[in-house]
């Protein structure tokens, strides 16, 4: 009896799912089928011509809006710029970063060792045209599209620096922004890694990068994954077997199509695998940068210091379509070898006004590393050591965001024909003095918070009919605010001159120099050496003994997935 039985409910199942797959593809074709009748009845009745292009387009973002930032449609005229920015390093131009500035436009950077550079084309110029077209007027893109070309092909700009116009006649060339943008031996014997991305032959790149300081028998190695959005996953795997041992799981991917659950693991042999090593996060690592420190956390590999990560979870494929165009889905989410998901944003469960949630820290579960320690999903990946970020006053950041920061580092180089090494670099007492008068010059002005919240009280006093009552003590308060923000520019001297340093120095020694600058100033990296420097607090802490970095953790509820 239990044969027939188990036939029976067996043919009941597999109708029961022909009923469904049956419901699924009526729904799909009775949808298309209205989407293109409607198309069809605004192509023959609307009362305008329709922008075929632009409408279906539209189409496309407005049913792909619903579901997360990283599902996004690709056509063909933005494919360049998408292998830019997610897949490869490498393009052909002048290699130089460009701003825009009310309608005008100046190059931000040039990159050592590529055209713009050898030609003297230099941080500040004003770009007036390229190949006898102006510039003003034109988009980004117009822009871009006017910079880039195959290589060797010429190129005609015509600059103005000083309020002088120049003419520069260059050539493009093939332009390969590294994803290993330094690497070097610090003080005390300590190597160090930044890499800023993750797309194609990152992994090559920092073996690579190891390998060289390997030669120097260091103490250990700083992994600074800060400000790293990440990138291809694979190329995080390959990252992780350099410092762990062959056949273990790195990561694991799982969707709802079957093809899409996948685990990752390491497949050679390591080239440090006993090297002492820390990783640094902060709030802009993400995706294959929290691969890596999840996975060298739950493994007791690394240690993390920082600030807690982005939290992205998820894991995006590419799909070719017709004409040349592409999508790319978020497949799967993502979990570390101890079995969490970091993803921070709930996007399957948006507000009817559009708006997603951040997973709360009174719902998130611990989970086990290797070696027992606890550690959390959700909202990112948590530092097992915790290093308060810098932050700028709003009169660092006003300063920054009217160009008065990048213009003056313009003035200085014109004055300056050298500096001190990177390394070494730092603005005196003079120099600042000379920015507080160039800035008088530029009638520096901004509003802080309480200044803006003094100015909506008098609109608010005002529509109520009681101005007339509070004008006398809001006029004495407005004074103090104003003289109180004068004096900002002193009191917040230290961290304005960093910011200063910063821009000048890339100017002279490029983005290698930035980097070498901020290590002066850099507490997150401070931390790393000193861990590095002691391998007994480093192992307390891989195994758990004492509370390091409590700040900033979360609140545990329940404990699983031991």
């Amino acid at each position: 009896m239990k044969k027939p039985f188990a036939i029976v409910l067996g043919l009941l199942l597999l109708a029961s799912l022909s009923f469904s797959f049956k419901d699924d593809l009526f729904q799909i074709s009775k949808n298309l089928d209205i989407f293109a009748s409607v198309y069809k009845e605004l192509n023959l009745n609307y009362v305008d011509e329709i922008n075929t292009s632009k409408l279906t387009r539209n189409g496309i973002d407005a049913m792909l809006e619903n579901l997360d930032p990283y599902t996004e449609f690709v056509p063909e005229s933005e494919i360049e710029d998408y292998r830019m920015k997610y897949v490869s390093t490498q393009y052909g131009g002048i290699g130089a970063g460009v701003i825009h500035r009310n309608g005008k436009v100046f190059i931000s950077e040039p990159f050592e060792g590529y055209p713009a550079q050898k030609a003297d084309i230099r941080a500040g110029d004003e770009v007036i045209s390229i190949d006898n077209i102006a510039i003003k007027g034109k988009s980004n893109d117009e822009i871009s599209q006017l910079l880039k070309g195959p290589k060797e092909t010429p190129i005609k700009m015509v600059l103005q620096r000083n309020g002088k116009l120049i003419e520069k006649n260059l050539f493009r060339a093939d332009i390969n922004q590294p994803n290993v943008s330094y690497y070097g031996m610090l003080a005390g014997n300590i190597a160090y890694i930044k890499l800023d991305k993750f797309l194609e032959n990152s992994g090559q790149e920092v073996k690579d990068a190891l390998l060289e300081l390997q030669k120097n028998n260091p103490k250990g190695l700083v992994l600074d994954l800060r400000y790293n959005g990440g990138g291809i996953l694979q190329e995080a795997v390959k990252i992780v077997n350099l410092f762990v041992g062959r056949d273990v799981e790195v990561v694991t991917q799982k969707g709802k199509n079957r093809d899409k659950t996948i685990s990752y693991k390491t497949y050679v042999n390591p080239v440090a695998p006993n090297m002492p090593l820390v990783v640094l996060v902060n709030g802009r690592s993400a995706s294959a940068s929290e691969i890596v420190a999840g996975a060298f956390q739950d493994l007791d590999r690394g240690v993390v210091v920082g600030q807690r990560s982005f939290g992205k979870g998820l894991v995006q494929q590419t799909f070719s379509l017709p004409y040349n165009s592409l999508v790319k889905i978020t497949v799967a989410k993502y979990y570390t070898p101890s079995g969490r998901c970091i993803q921070s944003l709930d996007y399957e469960h948006r507000h009817d006004d559009g708006t997603v949630d951040k997973l709360p820290d009174s719902l998130l579960i611990a989970y086990k590393t290797k070696g027992g320690r606890s550690v959390y999903n959700g909202s990112g990946i948590y530092p097992d050591f915790y290093v308060k970020p810098a932050e700028y006053h709003q009169v660092t950041q006003a300063l920054v965001s009217q160009y008065l920061i990048f213009d003056y580092a313009t003035v200085f180089v014109a004055k300056h024909p050298n500096i001190a090494s990177a390394t070494d670099f730092t603005l005196g007492d003079a120099d600042y003095q000379d920015f507080l008068a160039y800035l008088k010059q530029k009638n520096f002005s901004y509003k802080s918070e309480a200044e803006k919240t003094l100015e909506s009280l008098k609109a608010d006093a005002q529509s109520e009919k009681s101005w007339d009552a509070i004008k006398p003590g809001y006029e004495q308060m407005q004074q103090k605010l104003s003289a109180n923000r004068q004096n900002e520019l002193a009191f917040h001297k230290n961290e304005i001159k960093r910011v200063l340093e910063s821009e000048i120095a890339q100017r002279y020694y490029f983005q290698k120099g930035r980097t070498l600058q901020s290590f002066q100033y850099d507490a997150e990296l401070k931390k790393a050496k000193d861990l590095i420097a002691d391998a007994n607090l480093m192992a307390e802490i891989l195994k758990g003994a004492g509370s390091y970095g409590t700040i900033g953790k979360p609140k545990i509820m329940s404990a699983q997935g031991e």
